[in-house]
């Protein structure tokens, strides 16, 4: 049997659960440490956990106990992860803060793309091209153009689109011209 008191903040509680972010489905602050993140969660978490109801038959209540866990391990494990913490702060606290109370896994590979995509422009589409764009960056380095002239000629065969390498390749060949001048 379940206490009166809690079915009714139970059903309201379900009822404003949209509108919450999830610093307020584990009442905490926003600069709540993650000890008291996971203190918050475990006291939540023991209300609303869909074993403590299992034995009851089917109401209202037990569905409104299991989305509100659901919601509280969700705030968990979002507001757990440093880097995951960090966005949802910052969507939550920003102009479209309603649309974005709740971190779903698509915006999450939506990021992870666009930082792949980010990292792939800088520093090459292909394991090799990486890899001679490196070896290129560290010739220039330790003045060995000609090294780095060719190690870029062939990261640009391997990747003929990346405006990168090729710019680098410029550089770098500008710079023989230049270094052969000079002499």
């Amino acid at each position: 049997m379940v206490d009166l008191a809690f079915e009714i903040e139970t059903e309201a509680l379900a009822q404003v659960l949209d509108s919450l972010d999830y610093f307020q489905v584990l009442k905490v602050a926003q600069t709540a440490s993650p000890g008291e993140i996971k203190a918050a969660f475990y006291r939540e978490s023991r209300a609303y956990h869909p074993d403590r109801y299992n034995a009851l038959p089917p109401t209202p209540f037990k569905d409104n106990a299991f989305k509100i866990y659901k919601r509280i391990t969700e705030a968990y494990v979002t507001l757990r992860d440093d880097r995951k913490r960090q966005r949802y702060l910052a969507d939550v606290t920003g102009p479209d803060r309603d649309r974005k109370l709740r971190f779903d896994e698509e915006s999450e590979q939506e990021t992870k793309a666009a930082q792949r995509r980010q990292i792939e422009e800088q520093f090459g589409q292909t394991p090799k091209g990486r890899q001679l764009y490196q070896q290129a960056m560290k010739d220039l380095e330790a003045g060995r153009v000609d090294a780095a002239v060719r190690n870029l000629k062939t990261a640009v065969m391997f990747e003929p689109a990346n405006a990168r390498f090729k710019e680098a390749l410029a550089a770098a060949e500008k710079k023989v011209v230049h270094d052969f001048r000079v002499k």
